[in-house]
């Protein structure tokens, strides 16, 4: 399995520049994309649960305040929480239960997150979404974030179709099948064109609010 990290990842965003003007023009108004990687751990997957359907900064939040409270999250330390615990750390109660799920999953050794690291993309989401919460999204973010996989693409971040309906001049009704294509001749490198997007996405909220 083929990853990006900090030796190659510059290379690959120029790579991909070569080959696609629109992501050139993100580099060059924006310049280089943060390379956004996660650890392979629990603590990661918790934090991309609490990001589900919310802003990152509602869910950074909520993490924040579990972290204040007991640490870096453990299997044994969530487990050993209370529901009112839960929500003082402003967890819903579907996400306390999702939450849970991991926990007990990875606590009872059905799961072991190390042992993702060799397996191929399709077996980590087959095996991570079967754990209730932990849809296509939860399992594309922490391929692309903490297994640092090249060519992930996920297509249920809203960001990322924003970015991409706006630089290539989509309408709001344009198919997922449509999306995909266009990102084809990005293959094997849609993780790294999604970072572009998400640099792309977030540099121009930031320029809309400094003219405000």
């Amino acid at each position: 399995m083929e990853q990006f990290d900090k030796s190659n990842y510059e290379a690959l965003v120029q790579q991909l520049c070569s080959i696609d003007e629109d992501l050139r023009r993100i580099v060059e108004e924006y310049g280089m994309p943060p390379l956004w990687t996660r650890p392979n751990t629990f603590a990661t997957l918790v934090l991309t649960i609490l990001e589900q359907q919310v802003s990152l900064q509602a869910a950074f939040a909520a993490y924040t305040k579990l972290e204040a409270a007991i640490g870096e999250p453990t299997p044994e330390k969530i487990l050993a929480m209370s529901d009112a615990e839960m929500r003082e750390c402003y967890f819903t109660r579907q996400k306390t239960g999702y939450v849970r799920g991991l926990a007990t999953a990875i606590y009872s050794g059905q799961m072991v997150l190390s042992q993702f690291e060799t397996m191929p993309d399709e077996q980590v989401r087959h095996e991570l979404t079967k754990l209730k919460g932990i849809g296509p999204w939860t399992a594309d973010i922490y391929l692309l974030h903490a297994l640092r996989r090249t060519d992930i693409f996920p297509l249920g971040d809203l960001a990322l179709v924003l970015a991409l309906r706006e630089i290539k001049g989509l309408d709001k009704s344009v198919s997922k099948e449509t999306m995909l294509e266009l990102a084809e001749p990005w293959r094997p490198y849609r993780s790294v064109a999604t970072m572009m997007l998400w640099h792309y996405y977030l540099s121009r909220r930031k320029s809309k609010v400094a003219l405000r």
